[in-house]
Order: C-alpha cells, then structure tokens, then sequence
C-alpha cells in the first residue's frame, strides 16, 4: 500500500435514498466502509453524504475518522438531494473531489461538484440502464431514462470508476466517452478476514447463497432448482422475494433455510461450512458475495451471466450454468459429485480474488487515482 500522503479531501455522496443505518440492516456496514478507513491515513479527509437521519449519530463509533453528513434537518426526502447539491459539506476545506457511489444520486453529487469547481467521480458498479432493458425492454421509457442519466452523469464527470473491463466497453461504446476518462477498479474483499478454513470442516451437500432475494437475483429458480436433492441450502439476505420464497419453501418441504441479513464479519464463518456456493442471478455488476466465497477458497457455481462470466473462468476458478432450475440443477450435481474438481476451483478461486481483488490492491488504484485529480486541480 502506497505511503504517500495526498492532499485532498474526498467526499462521497450515498447512492440515492441510502443512509449507514441501510447499510448496518443489510449487514453490509464493515464492508462497504472498510475501503474508506484505509483510505483516510493517506488523504486529508474523508466524508460521506448519506440520507439517514438522527440514527447515523449512533454508527459513529463504526465509520471513525470519517465525517457523517446527514438529514439533521428532517427534510422530507425528494427535497434532501437537492438540498445536498447546493449546500457544500465541506464547508471552507480547499483540494476536494467529489465521488458519487452509484448512478442512482451521482446527479446531486455531480450538481455539487460544478456548482463549486471540484473534480468529480463517477463510480458506477453496474449500469441502472441494463436491468431497465432486462426487466422492461430496450425501448421501455424506463431504460431511456436509465440512459439518459447515464450518458449525463459520464459526459459530465472527471473520471468514470467501472468495476468490469465489460462495463467500461459498454459506456465506451454508447457513450463515446474518452477512453482516458474511466477507469476500471474492481470491487474489493478483505482477504485477512475471507480466507480459508485451516482445517477444512465444509459440509458436505451444504450449498449457501448470500444476496438480496429480488427477481434479478433469481432465486425462485434455486430452490426449484433443488427440490428433491439430498441437500442443504442455506440463504443469507433479505428482498422483495422473501416472502413468496418462505411460502414456497414450506409448501413444497424444500431442503431451504432461510437466515434473513447477516453481519458481514459473520460471513466467512458460514461460507466455510459450504461445500459450494451459488449465484443463480440474472445479470450482475461485480459481485461482491461472490468474491468474499471464492476468498474463502469456496467452490463456486455462478450463472453465465454479464458480471458472473467475467469473474468465473469455467471449471478452474468455478462452474458456470443457465439459469432454468434445469441447468442450475445439473450445475449443483456436477460439483457436488467431485470432491477433486471442489478442491481445485476453491483453490484457484483463492489465488484469483487475492490477485485481483484484495483490499489493498483496491486501496492503491483508488489512491492512484485520487492523486492524478488532486495533481490535476
């Protein structure tokens, strides 16, 4: 990790409508602000802009060093993003970049960047506009506005952050953006927290699933996919599905325990009882739930799908399939089938997340970049 201290203060504006307090329901919280904490030693400051209320005081003690700008005036909500685009939270501080999480609000953070001449990022972990097109149609109104904000927030941004090199070809392609302008930094896991159980202990037949339960993420298809198998599946997170699923799976005796949102310093300790893990999703950016397991050495089973594809090289670093009950089901067989080909995608699902993927490595292109604006300005 570079040593080097930067002069400049970042400011991060929360994807719209999300706030620390959504982040510690979902579990998330450690995760999501581990990348800024080891961050904060080599920059002036750091800040986030979130939509909470008077319950982010209370998560202060979580996100130390780190400045918390929130809706302490109760402003009711489709008035606090613009709010937040005229009222700088950096007060008098000079040398400030402004970073969007998401599209979704990147238009506050951009407006705030060039009411008042700071450089601004737009990091974009996958394109709003694509599951617009998947779930309504490429024609739909809904994927035209997904587009037009997209092609806005990008024509308007100093640097564009893309999670994949297939992202970063999609935005080049129909956005003619300069090739120069994104950059492309994976998403990141805490490879000193996601490793290995030393002395083995998976169960065997023991499948798990971490995400949210949302038609895009598939997971009626899962546990259709294993009625009738000698298996365990486990699914960990919560979703507009949660419901239907508990239905389904009661009604139907399924092999499913459902365990709702949990703490991601708990994960590592679930994902190592696993003999596989499985994403069944429909479309993806870069997602995390899958790095974290393939950090544990887990075998992985992953749908051959944008932002799985590109992470999972087809039985070395894991196994790709459809994503019909059907396919997902053969996939599940397969692996579980083969302790030796188990052993060898674990392994090398390891060496891939460590290489390419590890907080620090993260840390050091985040940094390398925030040093060319920090030069530039």
């Amino acid at each position: 990790m570079p040593q080097a201290h930067i002069d400049a203060n970042l400011v991060l504006y929360f994807t719209r409508g999300v706030s620390l307090q959504a982040w510690k329901d979902a579990g998330l919280l450690e995760r999501e602000v581990s990348l800024y904490q080891s961050m904060r030693p080599h920059l002036q400051g750091v800040a986030f802009v979130t939509y909470g209320g008077e319950s982010e005081n209370s998560l202060g003690a979580s996100v130390q060093g780190i400045r918390i700008v929130y809706n302490k005036w109760a402003v009711p909500k489709r008035w606090y993003g613009r709010l937040m685009s005229w009222v700088p939270p950096w007060r008098k501080k000079r040398n400030v970049i402004v970073k969007s999480n998401q599209i979704q609000g990147a238009d506050v953070a951009q407006l705030a960047a060039r009411r008042y001449g700071k450089p601004f990022i737009a990091r974009c972990g996958y394109l709003p506009s694509n599951n617009a097109a998947r779930i309504y149609g490429d024609h739909s109104s809904q994927a035209r506005r997904a587009r037009d904000l997209e092609r806005t927030i990008f024509a308007g941004a100093d640097r564009v952050v893309v999670t994949t090199p297939a992202i970063r070809e999609t935005i080049l392609k129909r956005y003619q953006i300069s090739p120069d302008l994104v950059r492309v930094i994976p998403n990141y896991v805490d490879t000193t927290i996601f490793i290995p159980e030393a002395n083995g202990g998976r169960v065997a037949n023991r499948l798990m699933y971490v995400g949210r339960l949302d038609e895009e993420k598939n997971p009626l298809a899962l546990i259709e996919a294993v009625r009738g198998l000698s298996v365990e599946l486990l699914i960990i997170g919560n979703g507009s599905l949660g419901e239907r699923l508990r239905r389904e799976i009661e009604r139907e005796n399924l092999p499913v325990r459902l365990l709702g949102n949990i703490p991601n310093h708990r994960l590592p300790a679930l994902l190592t009882t696993a003999a596989a893990f499985i994403m069944p999703s429909l479309i993806e950016g870069h997602p995390k739930a899958l790095l974290e397991a393939m950090a544990c050495g887990s075998p992985v089973i992953g749908t051959d799908v944008p932002g799985i594809r590109e992470v999972i090289q087809h039985r070395s670093n894991g196994f790709l399939c459809g994503t019909s009950p059907v396919e997902i089901r053969s996939a599940i067989e397969s692996v579980l089938g083969d302790r030796s080909l188990q052993c060898r995608m674990g392994n090398s699902a390891r060496e891939y997340v460590v290489h390419s993927c590890s907080l620090d490595r993260i840390v050091e292109m985040e940094l390398e970049l925030l040093g060319e604006l920090s030069a530039a300005a």
